[in-house]
């Protein structure tokens, strides 16, 4: 059990999972949270993440830091993904292993699984068939991480535990449409088109994929609950169980954005449409008692509501 005056520290606090870790943690009454910004720690740099858990000495640590991206920049910077990925959680771990650090989440992603695997997605499915070939190298050094936790636990007895988040939206998200997820660069394409009075909207493919999201306070509140859980499974699923095509998503974000306003959505074919469905099955972390709660359409507006504030 961590208790509330425990030192934790949160990798990755200024990003769109980290940050909204932070302000569980705070909600929940724990009081010392370290934070450090990538300007004053290289995470990819060995000598300075032992050197700095070796000083600070939490007791608990989240591994939230991570080089994320959409399809466009998953696939043209996939030597930075695999590299930055593998070199952060790598040695985030195996510092922590070093320094008689007992207790981590690690951060993972829905993008582990195969492409073409049974939906709902249980955790089983892992290794069990071919990656979705734009973020391969990212889900390559995902899958490292969890292989990771899972060797040093058995070799080490260590308690390191992995948490396997659907797509994550909320405040805090990156809304640049070229190198964010599909989601945030969606918000930003519906507000452009507002904007400039257009009544176009062009989606990448042909909007069939179906893709399940999930609020970031909900990841951080399954985040903070699986810390002070003890789990024997290598990973968690954390999702809602429900999903919708990229052309759904599209029309619930033009009534909220631009609801006065008739738009034709139009579909660029050239590019890809990634993985076809994506859903986890979440009936192991349902088992543990921790399920989402925020309503998919309230998150929405939310969302946006961040995004506005940002351009101001």
């Amino acid at each position: 059990m961590i208790d509330k005056k425990s030192k934790i520290f949160v990798a990755g606090h200024n990003g769109l999972v980290g940050s909204a870790i932070v302000r569980k943690l705070k909600e929940k009454g724990y009081k010392d949270i370290i934070t450090i910004d990538k300007s004053k720690l290289d995470l990819t740099n060995q000598s300075e993440v032992f050197s700095f858990l070796k000083k600070k000495k939490p007791k608990f640590i989240f591994i939230a830091a991570a080089k994320v991206g959409g399809i466009y920049s998953n696939n043209k910077f996939r030597a930075e993904f695999i590299y930055s990925n593998l070199s952060i959680q790598n040695n985030i771990i195996h510092a922590a292993y070093k320094c008689k650090i007992r207790d981590l989440i690690f951060l993972g992603s829905s993008c582990v699984y195969p492409k073409l695997c049974k939906q709902p997605i249980k955790e089983e499915y892992l290794l069990n068939g071919v990656l979705e070939s734009t973020n391969e190298p990212y889900a390559i050094a995902k899958i490292a991480g969890i292989k990771m936790c899972e060797s040093y636990n058995f070799q080490y007895k260590t308690n390191y535990k992995c948490l396997m988040p659907t797509n994550t939206f909320g405040p805090n998200d990156n809304y640049n449409s070229l190198n964010s997820h599909f989601f945030p660069s969606l918000i930003k394409k519906i507000h452009t088109i507002k904007k400039y009075k257009k009544n176009t909207l062009t989606l990448w493919g042909d909007g069939s994929p179906k893709r399940e999201l999930i609020f970031v306070d909900d990841v951080a509140e399954a985040c903070v609950f699986f810390m002070n859980k003890k789990i024997k499974e290598p990973l968690i699923n954390i999702g809602t169980g429900k999903d919708f095509t990229i052309k759904e998503y599209a029309n619930f974000l033009l009534k909220i954005i631009y609801p006065k306003k008739k738009v034709r959505i139009k579909f660029d074919r050239s590019k890809p449409n990634g993985t076809p469905r994506k859903v986890l099955n979440i009936k192991l972390a349902k088992k543990y008692g921790w399920i989402a709660k925020t309503d998919i359409k309230k998150a929405m507006r939310i969302t946006y509501k961040d995004y506005l504030a940002k351009r101001s």
